[in-house]
């Protein structure tokens, strides 16, 4: 196994069957032309083929969109695909104890190994305490989150960018306080969180539990501040993450092979600091 791709999209329920707006901005922003998202099998077969790991969610954000996903949809897609896949669960932290409630589900009977969160869509902050129980529940299971950070390829370039406020997904204070608050709760910083990158770096050398993926980002337009903390202070904790279908893992690793990275950092990126979050034996 080369890489464990820890950033990838699956379209479940409505958001399989009837598609959206803010899509299409997304495949337009990552300079592609709208199609139809790869669908469980598709991806499955493409990562096998690169002989790759991919960790697979949908997002929940009904509140605000209307739209409902399937977390039974992705543990059906890595029960069918385990050599390969792995999924995340995904919960609208608005629906309070229901969303608690399934995730608990998530993790203890579909199997799923963390839980996804994407604040700019689901429109909260994460460090409000209305939504300290999941966050409660997710430490108590012993199992990581994921946090949307930085900007959006979501509505990007379109008039007010579809009313998606890029405010919540600002490290500090809204992330910081959660690691604070909850020591034992391994989060994954997605992307790496322009323009607030320099805070996010801060926050993941300051606190123990906070890890960073690089998706979102073709390796050569990352900042050059990130790629020095992977490279040195951060290299145990940051991971590859490709943000497929908007960007291939292909283009990602070729251009990842071309930065100036230490020989002996390079696999802890691709491989081995996500297999130890989330505790595969490689062997």
């Amino acid at each position: 196994m080369k890489a464990i791709d820890i950033h990838v999209h699956l379209h479940t329920g409505d958001k399989r069957t009837k598609g959206s707006t803010a899509h299409a901005d997304a495949q337009k922003h990552f300079g592609k032309k709208a199609k139809p998202r790869p669908g469980a099998d598709e991806l499955a077969e493409f990562y096998r083929g690169l002989d790759m790991k991919a960790v697979i969610f949908d997002v929940d954000a009904e509140t605000q969109t209307g739209l409902r996903i399937s977390n039974d949809e992705v543990a059906e897609a890595v029960k069918k695909h385990s050599d390969v896949l792995m999924g995340f669960g995904s919960v609208d932290p608005w629906k309070g104890k229901i969303a608690v409630k399934e995730t608990e589900r998530c993790i203890g009977e579909l199997g799923l190994r963390g839980m996804k969160f994407m604040q700019a869509t689901m429109a909260f902050y994460p460090n409000d305490r209305r939504f300290y129980p999941l966050w409660e529940k997710c430490q108590k299971l012993g199992v990581p989150i994921l946090f949307h950070m930085g900007t959006t390829g979501i509505g990007a370039g379109s008039p007010g960018g579809r009313g998606i406020p890029l405010k919540y997904c600002r490290p500090i204070p809204y992330l910081d306080d959660v690691a604070a608050d909850f020591p034992e709760l391994q989060i994954i910083a997605a992307h790496p969180g322009w323009p607030w990158h320099e805070e996010l770096l801060a926050v993941a050398v300051h606190k123990g539990n906070v890890w960073m993926d690089l998706s979102g980002w073709a390796p050569k337009y990352i900042p050059q501040t990130v790629i020095h903390h992977a490279n040195s202070l951060l290299q145990n904790k940051v991971l590859f993450g490709s943000d497929y279908p908007l960007l291939s893992p292909e283009r990602w690793l070729k251009e990842f092979d071309e930065l100036n990275m230490k020989e002996e950092v390079r696999p802890k990126i691709l491989l081995h600091n996500a297999a130890r979050l989330l505790n595969l034996d490689l062997d």
